[in-house]
C-alpha cells in the first residue's frame, strides 16, 4: 500500500476550505482526480468546515448544472 503524505493532503484540505471551492476546482488546481480529493475530504482528513462546504456544494449543484446547460444552448443558438 502506498504511504500517504499527510502534509500534502493537509494542503489540499486547507485549499478547499480557504477558497470554499468545489471538488472539481480543487482537483484541477492540484492536477489530481476529483475522487481522490473527495476521499481526502471525507475519509482521510474529515473536518466540520469541509463537510459544511461539501453539503453546500451538493445543494447547489443542480443550479450550476442548469446554468451550464443554459449557457451551452445559448451558445449553440448564436452559432446558427
Amino acid at each position: 500500500m502506498k504511504k500517504l503524505d499527510y502534509d500534502y493532503i493537509a494542503s489540499i484540505v486547507d485549499y478547499f476550505n480557504r477558497n470554499r471551492s468545489t471538488v472539481r476546482e480543487t482537483a484541477k488546481h492540484f492536477k489530481i482526480p476529483k475522487s481522490t480529493v473527495y476521499n481526502y475530504l471525507t475519509k482521510i482528513m474529515p473536518n466540520a468546515a469541509s463537510s459544511e462546504i461539501l453539503q453546500k456544494n451538493k445543494a447547489e449543484r443542480h443550479i450550476r448544472g442548469g446554468e451550464a446547460a443554459k449557457k451551452k444552448f445559448l451558445a449553440m443558438r448564436s452559432q446558427l
